[in-house]
């Protein structure tokens, strides 16, 4: 009987020490940081960027506690706080995800409709600059149709920016033009108005 114990025990201690030995959850580890991935990939950086940094903080957590929890001994291991945080991280990183597509979507509709603007006043200030008199500022109306050429030619770094669904930057730069066509045609304007340009012409005596 003395036997059967004394192999018993050692095998015992066994078990409990292999029962004992937790293991970090990889899978959970791996699942939150694939959907901090998939959040960056759908441009919650630039679109959801205080959700996403908040995210990225607790991605960092999860990764110092279970770094933590494999430096102790093995008996004392407990990777219960890493489970919490990578199913809460998970969680967010989806939810972070679905919030930048949408404000995303937003974004381009809002570069789309200022890109569209933006072609608007420069067709306009194009419109007034070809029907304006030359007269004696033909230095000055050279200058303006100049940089009419060069808003036309800027509308093409709007496009650049949309096609790179950079589209923060995309409403910006039409924005930018828009107001600088909105500034040249309040200045064909004030050279028609000094030249008469637009008054009524006198009727032709018959």
């Amino acid at each position: 009987m003395m036997k059967m114990t004394n192999v018993i025990a050692p095998l015992a201690l066994g078990a409990l020490l292999l029962a004992g030995c937790a293991k970090p959850p990889a899978e959970q580890i791996e699942a939150a940081e694939k959907a901090l991935r998939d959040a960056q990939q759908s441009g919650a950086a630039t679109y959801s960027a205080q959700d996403f940094a908040k995210l990225e903080a607790s991605i960092a957590a999860m990764k110092k506690e279970a770094g933590e929890q494999d430096s102790k001994f093995a008996l004392l291991r407990d990777y219960g706080k890493v489970e919490q945080l990578a199913a809460s991280a998970k969680a967010e990183g989806e939810r972070v995800k679905v919030d930048a597509e949408k404000r995303k979507e937003e974004a381009k509709a809002g570069a789309l409709q200022a890109r569209q603007v933006a072609q608007e006043a420069v067709k306009a200030a194009e419109n007034l600059v070809a029907g304006a008199p030359v007269g004696k500022d033909r230095a000055a109306l050279e200058a303006i149709r100049n940089d009419v050429e060069a808003l036309k030619a800027s509308l093409n770094q709007v496009q650049m920016a949309i096609d790179k669904e950079d589209y923060p930057a995309a409403q910006a730069q039409a924005k930018a033009i828009n107001d600088k066509s909105q500034a040249v045609s309040a200045e064909i304007h004030s050279a028609l108005a000094k030249v008469g340009k637009g008054k009524p012409s006198a009727a032709k005596k018959k």
